[in-house]
């Protein structure tokens, strides 16, 4: 127990050492990135930093397999170095039973990073987006999915209008059960149309079976209330905003994934890309796992051995490729080729298994 914790506790400073040289890193390459991509005189030093602290993590998150892949380089090849290996097997364990403490070590990280790290990327990516969009003078999204529905947002120099629809198609161009409130510019309501149906096309919506209520001006808009079998309503709307403005999975918090999967499917759109994502969180301590097995199944020889230098290329070939393998699993369970399940946790299984059979064959064959 004692020599776990010693294990363990080496892992986790090398972990640190690993994952603090990627964070200053990468803070310096976002900083450059976000002066060259926005005006400088706009944006300054301070904001340039506040830029790089928000896209910071989500980079960090992407690339935790790899950050705990060479923690596993820098723990094994120092032990090896130090001949403490040498002398656990001496004591009795194998090289298989001194990870012990590693890979619960890289377990827990695991989890935490899915239900404590997965939030935060969420949340700063948002801001992220919000910031660089009112520097780069963008637009902000269109379609919001919330438990009464959904909501879009179209306007221009007339003012805005806002939509709310019980349904939609999957690619959001066909509403159901609908309600269009128009607005001036000054924020001051001009109008309201419910309709059973309306269909995105060129320019405009398609409105059929619609009551539309004057509010401007209008002492009893109920009253002076028309009805249309047929409405064509302006909108700078087109199919690409509309499945741009769709929130991405990473974008969406771990605990809320499965209330925002269950309000997708309920507004009629397709939650596949999400249920990938969802498992693949859920598979992530497992893949690193993996990526720590990995790691440690070429280094763990002696340094006497020689070869190390080729033992740790070899290393990250092979964690790329899982890694790689990973993301084509995920493209093929977004498509339908496979199920969620499947795509999430057939990689991070076939690296444990294909990691633990090179560690029997080089420790104990």
């Amino acid at each position: 127990m004692t020599l776990d914790l010693y294990f363990a506790r080496r892992y986790l400073k090398a972990f640190g050492l690993v994952f603090g040289a990627f964070l200053g890193f990468l803070l310096l390459l976002e900083m450059v990135e976000q002066v060259r991509r926005f005006d400088t005189s706009d944006l300054g030093l301070a904001e340039a930093l506040e830029l790089a602290l928000l896209a910071a993590p989500e980079t960090l998150y992407r690339i935790l397999p790899l950050i705990v892949l060479l923690s596993t380089l820098v723990l094994c090849l120092g032990l090896a170095r130090s001949s403490e290996l040498v002398i656990a097997r001496a004591a009795g364990r194998s090289g298989l039973t001194s990870l012990a403490g590693p890979v619960v070590t890289v377990a827990v990280l695991g989890a935490l990073a899915v239900a404590g790290l997965n939030p935060i990327v969420a949340a700063t990516s948002l801001r992220y987006e919000t910031a660089a969009a009112r520097y780069a003078g963008a637009e902000a999204s269109v379609l919001s999915v919330s438990r009464e529905g959904l909501w879009m947002r179209q306007g221009g120099a007339e003012g805005q209008t806002v939509i709310r629809a019980d349904r939609a198609s999957r690619d959001g161009t066909r509403l159901y059960g609908l309600t269009f409130i128009a607005f001036d510019p000054d924020g001051v309501p001009l109008s309201r149309i419910e309709a059973r149906e309306a269909v995105l096309m060129p320019g405009a919506w398609e409105v059929t079976d619609a009551k539309e209520w004057r509010l401007a001006g209008s002492v009893n808009p109920e009253a002076e209330a028309v009805t249309h079998a047929s409405l064509r309503l302006p909108s700078d709307l087109t199919i690409d905003r509309i499945r741009d403005s769709f929130a991405t999975p990473s974008a969406v918090p771990i605990w809320q994934l499965r209330a925002f999967i269950a309000q997708l499917e309920a507004a009629g759109f397709s939650a596949r890309q999400h249920r990938v994502w969802l498992q693949m969180e859920l598979a992530l301590p497992v893949f690193l796992v993996a990526m720590m097995l990995i790691g440690a199944g070429f280094t763990m020889r002696h340094a006497r051995f020689g070869r190390t230098g080729q033992m740790v290329v070899m290393a990250i070939g092979l964690g790329f490729a899982l890694y790689f393998l990973r993301n084509f699993a995920q493209v093929l369970g977004e498509s339908g080729q496979i199920a969620p399940a499947l795509a999430a946790w057939s990689p991070p299984v076939a690296g444990i298994l294909a990691s633990l059979g090179l560690l029997l064959h080089l420790e104990d064959g």
